[in-house]
Parts: C-alpha cells; structure tokens; sequence
C-alpha cells in the first residue's frame, strides 16, 4: 500500500536487506557475506553499506561486531511496529499468523478509540469521519475503497483528540492499509462492510460510546470472519 522512497544509497542497502530478512531469504543466526562482498553484491560504497547497517541494527534485525561482522538477531528483538518492518510484511503475502496478529492489535484498539471519538469528538472531525464513509460509498474499485477505508479509521483515532493514538496510526497505516485491501480482494462485494462502518459513524454521531464500541468490535470481527470465508450476519446498531 504504502511505497517507501528511497532517498540515497543507504537507504537502498537498507530496504534490499531488510526485506531478504522478514522474507527469511536470511534467516535468523545467519551471518550477512563480508562487507566487501556485501558492497559489491548491493553496487554501493562501503560508507553507504556501513550506514544502511546501522539502520538495520537500530531496528533490532541485525547486530554487528568489529571481528565476526553482522548477524541477523532472532525476531523476538525486532522492533514489530517500525513501519518499515511493518510494510516489508506487508509487502510479503501476509500469512495467516500475521493477519491473526493485526486482527488482535485492532481489537485492543479500535473499539476503544471508537468510545473516546463518541466522548471527544468535534463536529469538523465528525465531518472527516462522515467524509471517509462518503468516500467509500462512492469508491469504484477497491483500491480506492481501501484508501477511503483507511482514511475512515485513521479519521476515528484522531477524533479521540489523544495525539498519542493519533501518532500509533502513521506507525500501522501501512499493515491496516494491506489488511483493508485484502479483506476486499477476499469478499465477493468489496463493499460489504459500508453498513458496519456507518453503524460506527452514526454511533460517534450521537455520541453513544459504548455503542461505537461495539459496533467497531462488531466490524473487526466481520473482517476476520470474512477473510476466512464465515462471515457472520451483521448485528443490529444498539
């Protein structure tokens, strides 16, 4: 979903290594080839391979010592939520462990973050909300169905005016941005999901918390239901 730009050569060396990585090209306890050979291998400086090395160290992927050279680190030392580690996954065919996983995260979130924007939320952000839901109605493909899908969630969280939460979103836009258009690929109308997304809007709307709770909870677990082909029928709004 999310393309990352590539400002310089480290950068390069930092995106091509990274990704053999989480692909498990290289695996954990593996030793990267001599910097030399790497430099060579990646067409860049050792300067650039040096510091697009250091980047990958910073991410918990690799650890380097003066006399053995770099390793890659098991992925319990991963930095998970480092968005480029998130989009490398997500650039992968999510496996269904990691769509569990995300499946999960949104639970502990967004239900919550749907109550407080219920509590919080100011009437330009209702609009920003109501606006994304507008967006998805009109979307012809699902592409833009799942930016305007993104649009409406992250639009929720900054409605909680909890800038915290609203700073976690640009850290998981691109796993949620992969997860919403997968969900759509999976479904048979892309749009099956739009009732839900009102049911959580109309609930801010009104100011009902806990009914934005649960409608949120109610339509995370129709997107894992629906990826794995058992959608359940939609509740009623409370």
């Amino acid at each position: 979903m999310k393309r990352i730009e590539l400002r310089n050569l480290h950068d390069q060396v930092t995106q091509e290594i990274g990704q053999r990585i989480i692909s498990g090209t290289i695996k954990p306890g593996e030793y990267l080839p001599k910097e030399e050979l790497l430099a060579q291998t990646l067409s860049v400086s050792r300067s650039a391979l040096r510091e697009g090395l250091k980047v990958l160290g910073s991410k918990g992927l690799i650890e380097t010592k003066q006399k053995t050279g770099s390793r890659v680190r098991e992925p319990r030392f991963w930095k998970q939520l480092d968005s480029d580690i998130l989009a490398w996954r997500c650039a992968l065919m999510p496996t269904q462990d990691f769509v569990d996983k995300l499946v999960e995260m949104r639970e502990v979130i967004e239900p919550a973050a749907a109550a407080s924007a219920a509590q919080r939320r100011s009437p330009a952000q209702l609009a920003k909300i109501k606006a994304a839901y507008q967006a998805m109605t009109d979307a012809l493909d699902q592409d833009a169905w799942a930016k305007a899908d993104l649009s409406f969630h992250e639009s929720v969280l900054e409605a909680t005016n909890n800038e915290l939460l609203g700073s976690l979103f640009s850290v998981i836009d691109a796993a949620l941005g992969t997860f919403f258009l997968l969900s759509a690929q999976t479904a048979k109308d892309f749009k099956y999901s739009l009732p839900r997304h009102f049911d959580v809007y109309d609930a801010i709307r009104l100011k009902q918390p806990e009914a934005a709770r649960a409608a949120m909870l109610d339509m995370i677990a129709d997107s894992r239901a629906n990826l794995k082909g058992i959608r359940a029928p939609r509740k009623p709004p409370r």
